[in-house]
């Protein structure tokens, strides 16, 4: 959230170990989203009636007079999930240090009459006002042959809350839906977004919002479940987003996992990562979320490294030299002549990811793979390969995008899963522009396998 001109970042932490257990919230303030200064733990747990097993993820809500509250779920000592309020000690803090859990907490419980399992009931939105001047909240559920739910709640104080006779909306073809988020990205279109426990997956759909009901529908064609869009592809999981009210601007952050071991992550000292903040807005079509990096990351630019408009040859691999950073952010435009030597993507072909898998970086298709070596040895040996491939269907080109870390270690015990999406782009009216954040590397490549 941001408060009092401050941005504000909570997150899921255990001060003891680098690994999972002992959940606390984290605290983190910023000036402009690129430089992070931490604070002692916001939240711990403290309460065996509602908390004392973990203090686990929630949503931060400016309230109608400018403060802030923070719900989030708990587990008592009997193992069941239930929602509480905490709000800021010293609202004048523009910083925020402490935090005072309310006496009424738990302020949600589990409610038997519509049988919610008590171990899936977590990970409250932030809340918004309905058109009564009542508070709504949602909180992800599962309920039985794998449906998810968007729990509704409201409030008229924000302290006693009563469970909605419907949920917001649910989806039959899921399970359990984790750290949902819903907010309004036009002024007749919603998007609900469900991080589903079941894959690790994340997706979205956008709909509208009926305020007299309380019900939300995802518009035709909005796919309902993993297969549906996708804010990101990879290690992306628990996002929330909140509304920038001083640059009028809806942000998005995500946790991301490590690709490493557990032991790893403990001979290290520490594991997890919060992914660079983006700006996130409806498209012109209505159908989808578009996605940026926030412009203050460019601040972290300094000695720019241009590469000159160069011809790739197959089999090729072209160095761009002069880059010595720890990190860099990389611009790169590829145009692709004699698309007609595109391969036909097959009607069984529907599944990215495993398309990206089976093919590799260094397969041999009609177009591609073409793209960047990124995180390289000097020898090339290991390196991620980020790269495009171009399909014909139906006299049309389809554009696979993939993530290849096959040969990102040779040595170290890392996950090395492939990833890939198809993406919404005519190759034959735009040049494949691609812009690339990066950090901790060596050596950064163009290559192109075959054409």
């Amino acid at each position: 959230m941001i408060y009092k001109g401050i941005y504000h970042l909570f997150y899921q932490y255990n001060p003891g170990s680098a690994v999972w257990g002992n959940i606390t919230w984290g605290h983190a303030t910023s000036a402009d989203l690129v430089n992070w200064i931490i604070h002692p733990i916001a939240l711990f747990p403290s309460d065996p009636s509602y908390d004392i097993k973990g203090c686990w993820s929630g949503s931060a809500t400016i309230l109608q007079d400018g403060t802030p509250a923070i719900l989030y779920t708990g587990i008592d000592s009997n193992n069941n999930q239930v929602q509480n309020l905490a709000v800021p000690k010293d609202p004048s803090d523009p910083y925020l240090f402490e935090w005072i859990k309310s006496p009424h907490n738990p302020i949600m419980e589990p409610n038997d009459v519509n049988k919610i399992n008590t171990t899936l009931f977590r990970d409250p939105t932030t809340a918004w006002l309905g058109l009564d001047g009542k508070w709504r909240v949602i909180v992800g559920n599962e309920r039985e042959q794998n449906t998810g739910l968007a729990l509704l709640y409201t409030s008229a104080d924000f302290v006693h809350w009563t469970e909605a006779e419907h949920p917001l909306h649910s989806s039959n073809e899921t399970g359990m839906w984790e750290c949902p988020d819903f907010f309004p990205v036009s002024k007749d279109k919603h998007v609900l977004k469900a991080s589903v426990f079941r894959s690790l997956v994340e997706y979205y759909t956008v709909g509208t919002y009926d305020r007299h009901t309380d019900i939300y529908v995802p518009d035709a064609g909005s796919v309902d479940n993993e297969s549906g869009l996708r804010l990101d592809y990879g290690k992306y999981y628990a996002s929330k987003s909140f509304y920038d009210s001083d640059k009028k601007r809806r942000i998005l952050l995500s946790w991301i996992n490590e690709s490493t071991s557990a032991n790893i992550d403990i001979m290290k000292g520490w594991s997890g990562l919060q992914a660079f903040p983006r700006k996130i807005w409806l498209d012109k079509s209505g159908k989808q979320l578009l996605q940026w990096p926030v412009e203050e990351i460019e601040k972290l630019r300094t000695d720019q490294v241009k590469l000159p408009i160069t011809k790739l040859k197959a089999g090729s691999v072209v160095e761009v030299s002069g880059v010595t950073g720890a990190q860099a952010d990389v611009e790169i435009s590829f145009s692709i002549p004699m698309l007609e030597k595109a391969e036909v993507l097959e009607s069984s072909w529907t599944n990215p990811q495993e398309i990206c898998s089976q093919r590799g970086s260094s397969a041999n298709s009609g177009v591609g793979p073409f793209g960047l070596l990124v995180l390289a040895s000097s020898n090339i040996q290991e390196f991620t390969a980020v790269f495009f491939i171009v399909f014909k269907k139906d006299d049309k080109f389809v554009v696979l995008m993939c993530s290849d870390q096959k040969r990102s270690s040779l040595d170290l015990d890392y996950d090395k899963t492939t990833y890939g999406g198809f993406l919404d782009v005519d190759p034959v009216k735009q040049h494949l522009s691609l812009r690339t954040l990066m950090r901790l590397w060596y050596f950064l490549g163009f290559f192109l396998q075959h054409f």
